[in-house]
């Protein structure tokens, strides 16, 4: 599969910078170890750099689908990849050069961020006010939050590297892994970080306060970990979520269509986004995913509805979502759980609308409110709150123009915590949260081993052979030889 290299556009450069005159930046790697980081237009730079990761990380680009909806029981792998059908198949190797490429790729995502964080406070340039040298540093530490949450969520304990690495000696390089509760801790440390130096908002451009880390942000990722850490803090959670509704960034629920159209990014339902505007500055996802009548090509394409999950929608009777959602079309290839002739209907991930030749404007919402009121009636369910519980998912449900839960539905607090696995499966379906939910939920095991999937080729279900090791990813190998310091997780 022919990989896009992804550019930054000026526009983000443009917004990602304050509005005094910082123009004319060039790349930092063409900065010489003399000038480098003196002014304030330099450290800009290496912001804007430290954004940049978001498009260029294949992990971020459409990974993230992979590990999350086709790893679990939302979606099969589709396509021709012998290495997707592994991720759908639950069948992961140390070499598996996916790992290998995502890990490198976080890491250096983390190290953009460690960059700006060691540089910030060096610079005397009287052009970065006080203000906006605050604001540089809680930017990166939401980056770099960000990150090392994506990373402990695949494989557990990892290397905490908070600095600049300015050595290759075995001492500096070679950091064993810290727990995960460390490694959460860290995370949760550099949020609040982050949130006593962000702003709610950077002015009334939109294109701007999505693209770029708010106190809003800061605080929606913080009520995350917090309910994905092994062991919950969901009172926080909850004081985490009414920040986020409390700024002045007035985040609220919009037509559920609306979000996914391509039409209307950078609405009041998103908190952050990445900035794809199309062409040189493109998403190379959705060519990958959507239909030939929209790619205008024949080949089998990736990410498959699974029969589960579009039961699923339909038993709820839940047309809204599932319509803005996925879409049905014949096709000339033979896809084994949808017919297995060629001619059949299948189901196409139908989030984003355009591919426009590997280069599309469509996006990911990095974070957005729905996610946050369904967050918020956990935190009410798992602190014995039913009744408020209640209240937040049928404000996801009517929105989606479903009726209130019934009372079978809702009738206890173990009832109401599957109504909002469900509610969340419906509400967030290729959007990369399904495989940490069912984690965060203990039921990973449960689920992948009692799916059944019929495969139409032979007539029997798959067996997925889901075991508690399988949570994790395995360490790559190619690390493991790299850095005698790292432990490989079980296998």
């Amino acid at each position: 599969m022919k990989t896009i290299k992804i550019f930054l556009s000026i526009f983000i450069l443009t917004a990602l910078i304050s509005c005094e005159d910082y123009l004319d930046l060039q790349p930092i790697s063409e900065e010489t170890s003399g000038n480098a980081y003196d002014t304030a237009s330099q450290l800009e730079a290496a912001l804007v750099g430290a954004y940049e990761s978001f498009q260029s990380s294949e992990y971020y680009v459409w990974d993230n689908i992979l590990f999350q909806d086709v790893r679990s029981d939302n979606c099969y792998a589709g396509g021709d990849n012998p290495e997707i059908f592994q991720i759908d198949y639950l069948d992961i190797g140390p070499t598996h050069s996916r790992l290998f490429t995502h890990w490198s790729n976080i890491y250096n995502a983390i190290a953009k961020a460690n960059l700006v964080l060691d540089r910030a406070d060096g610079i005397t340039d009287q052009q970065l006010t006080e203000d906006r040298r605050a604001q540089i540093k809680g930017e990166a530490y939401f980056l770099r939050a960000y990150h090392y949450f994506t990373l402990v969520k695949l494989w557990g304990g990892v290397p905490l590297i908070l600095e600049s690495t300015t050595s290759a000696d075995p001492e500096n390089v070679n950091i064993p892994r810290s727990t995960v509760e460390e490694v959460y801790d860290q995370i949760y440390a550099d949020l609040l970080m982050a949130i006593s130096m962000l702003p709610d908002t950077y002015g009334n451009d939109a294109s701007v306060n999505k693209a770029r880390a708010t106190s809003g942000a800061a605080n929606a990722l913080a009520a995350k970990i917090l309910a994905q850490q092994p062991v919950p803090d969901y009172t926080n959670v909850l004081a985490h979520i009414e920040a986020v509704e409390a700024s002045s960034a007035n985040y609220t629920l919009i037509n559920y269509p609306e979000l996914f159209d391509g039409n209307n990014y950078n609405n009041a339902e998103s908190i952050i986004e990445v900035q794809y505007l199309g062409g040189n500055e493109g998403n190379y996802g959705p060519q990958l995913l959507l239909p030939p009548s929209i790619s205008g090509d024949t080949w089998r394409k990736f990410v498959t509805p699974s029969v589960d999950l579009v039961t699923a929608f339909d038993d709820e009777g839940d047309t809204v979502r599932k319509n803005a959602s996925i879409l049905f079309e014949q096709v000339q290839w033979v896809d084994e759980f949808w017919g297995n002739a060629q001619g059949s209907s299948i189901p196409f991930s139908y989030k984003w609308k355009n591919a426009n030749g590997f280069a599309s404007a469509d996006r990911q919402y990095l974070l957005r409110y729905g996610d946050m009121v369904l967050l918020k009636a956990e935190a009410y369910n798992e602190l014995d709150r039913l009744p408020e519980a209640i209240t937040e998912v049928n404000r996801i449900r009517n929105r989606a123009s479903l009726p209130d839960l019934r009372p079978d539905q809702s009738s206890s607090k173990e009832v109401m915590r599957m109504s909002i696995l469900k509610e969340r499966r419906l509400e967030l379906f290729q959007e990369g949260q399904r495989w940490d939910d069912l984690a965060r939920y203990d039921v990973l095991v449960s689920t992948m081993n009692e799916l059944v999937e019929i495969d139409l080729r032979t007539g029997s279900p798959v067996n997925y052979n889901m075991t508690a090791a399988k949570k994790l990813l395995p360490l790559p190998q190619q690390e493991l030889d790299r850095n005698p310091a790292l432990e490989q997780n079980p296998l």
